[in-house]
């Protein structure tokens, strides 16, 4: 590898805030990774930041496929050496009904991409997150998942039935802290980034904040100085209770 720019790995993007972080990251000279399930969505993606002056490339990524995220891992080491970010970005929000009536395949799927898949990935990819002095890893959380903020009934967001998709960021919240824990004494730094309520195809387009400032959370926590917090919670504005 004669490379020595950053390299940056994130899931999920060849879209919405995904893509997003990739081109804030790309715009600040990182080598960004679009991690896609689909070939042809990666390379569109890797192509229209290409087309802005951005080192982006596609990588073939799903998440929940064990031999993918193997692969995956595989083809980045064997190209670059180590990882110096990782945003496990990928996830899905499927329901919008009372917690009494959620089926338990809605559960187990939003489960098994917005959790099992980051610690996956993130197993997978840590020798090259070791391989680098500071690596940085951010899971993308969410305000939904914090308990304090959802058994507030004065917060609007105690007044939303998202069962599956808020236990899961409350369980992502968990890992975030179990790995930055363990990581401690490395160097890396594990984080959960809050984007907030962005018109995404996640959200039916409908949302409060830009796909810029959805993506600033994440970018931030990536490109934290070696004094910056690990095992937090963050929004464009600051800190995010549990």
């Amino acid at each position: 590898m004669t490379d020595q720019k950053q390299v940056a790995l994130i899931t999920g993007a060849n879209k919405g805030i995904g893509l997003e972080i990739a081109r804030q990251l790309a715009q600040l000279d990182f080598t960004v990774l679009i991690g896609a399930r689909d070939a042809q969505r990666g390379e569109a993606a890797a192509d229209l930041l290409r087309a802005e002056g951005l080192d982006a490339h596609a990588l073939v990524l799903d998440v929940t496929d064990t031999a993918s995220v193997q692969v995956a891992a595989a083809q980045l080491g064997e190209r670059f050496g180590r990882l110096d970010v990782l945003v496990n970005n990928a996830g899905v929000s499927l329901d919008d009904m009372p917690p009494s009536t959620v089926l338990m395949e809605v559960l187990r799927t939003t489960f098994e991409t917005n959790v099992f898949g980051v610690v996956q990935v993130t197993q997978a990819l840590l020798p090259l997150l070791r391989a680098t002095p500071a690596a940085r890893i951010v899971n993308m959380g969410s305000a939904m998942g914090s308990l304090t903020l959802t058994s507030d009934l004065n917060n609007i967001r105690s007044g939303y039935w998202l069962l599956a998709y808020a236990s899961s960021k409350s369980a992502l919240h968990a890992v975030t802290v179990q790995f930055a824990n363990e990581l401690r004494e490395t160097g890396i730094k594990v984080n959960a980034a809050d984007p907030g309520y962005v018109a995404t195809d996640m959200t039916g387009q409908q949302g409060f904040n830009s796909l810029q400032d959805g993506a600033l959370p994440a970018v931030r926590l990536a490109t934290l100085p070696g004094d910056g917090p690990t095992a937090g919670l963050f929004s464009i504005d600051g800190p995010v209770p549990w």
